[in-house]
Parts: C-alpha cells; sequence; structure tokens
C-alpha cells in the first residue's frame, strides 16, 4: 500500500525509482480507509537523505500513510536548501494541535554537547511532553533515544572515547516481543554515535525493557510495555554507502576516524560495502507501524489517551 507525501518533495522521484508506491493528496481523497497519521520530526542536517531513508522503510507495509515533515525551530539547516524546508516541512506549532497514530524523532550530530546547550532543547522538551499525550508510539533514534531517555526518566549518556562507528552483530533478547516478530535470532545493525547507555539502566526502569543488544555496542532497542516509547540506539535507516559517506568525511574533516567495523569487505575502504542490515531494519519498521501504531491506536484520534503514566523520574 502506498503512503502520502507532498507532491514534488524530492524523495518522490528516488522512491519511484525504487519502485516503491506513493500517492498524491487528490489520489489519496479517494480512499476510503482511514490512514495512520505519522510525523516525522527530522534533526539531521541533511534532510533530503533522512527523508528518502525513513521514507523508504515506512512504504513497506500495506498501510497507508499520511506524513508530515516537522521542523524544530526556523534555523536554515546544513546541507539542506531553505525553498526545501519552506517547500515541505511544517512548523512544529502549526501541528501541536494535531494528534498522532506515529512520530518518528530522528538523531542528530549532537554527540559532545550537553543536552542543556543543545540550542533546541526547550522546544525539544516541549516536543517530548507533547508526544506523550498527542501520539499513539514514538520511534527514536540514536541521539533522540538518549535525549528521550534523559528527559523522561532522567537517564545520562555516557561518552565513549571513540565512536562506536560500524556494523554490528545483535541478538533478539525477546523472541516474542511483536516489535522483533520475524526477526532471526543474531542479525546487524549500523550504529554511528559516542553516546552510551548501559542495558541495566533502561530495563531498570518499570515498564521498559531491551530486547535486542550487541556484545560491543549494548543496548539496541529497548521498548515500553504499553508500546508507546521506543528507543532504538542505531540507525536501521542507513543506505548501503552512509556509513562510508561519514567515513570520508571525516577524514576530510581531519578527524583521523577509525574504519568503520564489519563493514568493508576485509577492513578495506577501497572494497564496496557489505550491506547486511536492511532487511531487518526494513522490518524493525513494519513491526512498528503494523503492531506498535496500527493495532493499539483509536480509529478517533481525539480519544487517544495520555501516555505519561509510564514516566519515572
Amino acid at each position: 500500500m502506498p503512503i502520502r507525501i507532498p507532491e514534488q518533495l524530492p524523495a518522490q522521484d528516488v522512491l519511484s525509482g525504487e519502485n516503491i508506491f506513493t500517492m498524491d493528496s487528490l489520489r489519496a481523497a479517494s480512499q476510503e480507509i482511514r490512514p495512520l497519521e505519522v510525523g516525522i520530526l527530522n534533526l539531521m542536517p541533511n534532510k533530503i537523505e533522512t527523508e528518502v531513508q525513513l521514507l523508504r522503510l515506512l512504504s513497506n507495509t500495506p498501510l497507508q500513510i499520511n506524513v508530515d515533515l516537522i521542523r524544530i525551530d526556523d534555523q536554515a539547516p546544513k546541507n539542506t536548501p531553505q525553498s526545501h524546508m519552506d517547500s515541505f516541512y511544517h512548523d512544529f506549532s502549526s501541528v501541536e494541535n494535531k494528534k498522532y497514530d506515529g512520530l518518528i524523532v530522528t538523531g542528530a550530530p549532537l554527540a559532545h554537547l550537553e543536552y542543556q546547550d543543545v540550542k533546541y532543547w526547550e522546544s525539544m522538551t516541549h516536543i517530548l511532553d507533547w508526544a506523550e499525550r498527542n501520539v499513539q508510539s514514538t520511534l527514536y533514534l540514536c541521539w533522540a533515544a538518549h535525549a528521550a531517555m534523559y528527559h523522561y526518566y532522567d537517564v545520562t549518556r555516557t561518552l565513549r572515547q571513540s565512536k562506536l562507528f560500524g556494523v554490528f552483530e545483535h541478538r533478539v533478547l525477546d523472541s516474542h516481543n511483536e516489535l522483533l516478530r520475524g526477526f532471526d535470532p543474531v542479525f546487524y545493525a549500523p550504529h554511528s554515535r559516542f553516546g552510551h547507555i548501559e542495558t541495566a539502566s533502561y530495563n531498570g526502569i518499570e515498564g521498559l525493557q531491551v530486547i535486542a543488544e550487541a556484545d560491543v555496542a549494548g543496548a539496541y532497542i529497548a521498548a515500553s510495555q504499553d508500546k508507546r516509547k521506543v528507543f532504538v540506539t542505531g540507525h536501521p535507516e542507513y543506505d548501503p554507502e552512509t556509513l562510508n559517506d561519514e567515513y570520508y568525511r571525516d577524514i576530510e574533516a581531519g578527524n583521523n576516524p577509525d574504519v568503520p567495523v564489519n563493514y568493508y569487505p576485509d577492513n578495506d575502504p577501497s572494497q564496496p560495502p557489505m550491506v547486511r542490515w536492511r532487511s531487518h531494519g526494513s522490518l524493525l519498521f513494519t513491526n512498528w507501524l503494523n503492531y506498535f501504531v496500527y493495532q493499539n491506536t483509536p480509529y478517533d484520534l481525539n480519544l487517544l489517551a495520555d501516555g505519561s503514566s509510564l514516566r519515572k523520574r
């Protein structure tokens, strides 16, 4: 089934070239089922690249989805034309009175900043509180996962001495959790982060459980028992070349990066990357939409319950 996205969005041409079915608002109006309302709070500098990655994963479902791209402030983003933001993004204030079936909050390159030093931290906390009241299920990725853990549960991340960078082997801890339905017992996922939160810190919060982890990367997916919050510390949405592009950007910036782990054959950057995570990344998003969003959200979103009861400071 298709996703509905704004007309002329650059991602539309990319997705169409991959035989992914999208539709504009005119065609969507003829559908008689209620589509899911999903917001994407995109905090990444290259908005267009992240849009394509996330929309590709959201499309792999029989559900029709209306997607709102949301910006956290009006500052001109790095690596994204202002015209793109003005054409396709909603200021949060314009959707604050809307309720959503699902919300995705992306990562952000803010590893070495204290949360209170992030220029939009006040807006971020406002949105996190809003999501508890107005969203059926929220998926937090990478930096956003750690930021949400800090805001909701006062859990502070530590910083690794070197960046966790590469593709790591993970294991399923709870095969009965619907978010992992269809997963192999062992699977791969990319990471690119300095932040770290111990598995015990997640599991120490009532109603929260780590359901997938890795020996090196630690906790990968944690989910609340009520399915309202999902924390993913890696990047299942990454394209095959994303880590490669980041590696060479770091080289050009003089950061002397390590070669991404388990990414190039024989750890040789001259070789094309090995892609081992995309099927599980796609399945993760499909399961989230089906079991955590669609199967639990009310038909009338005005009946959405306040999900803040899980918060434990």
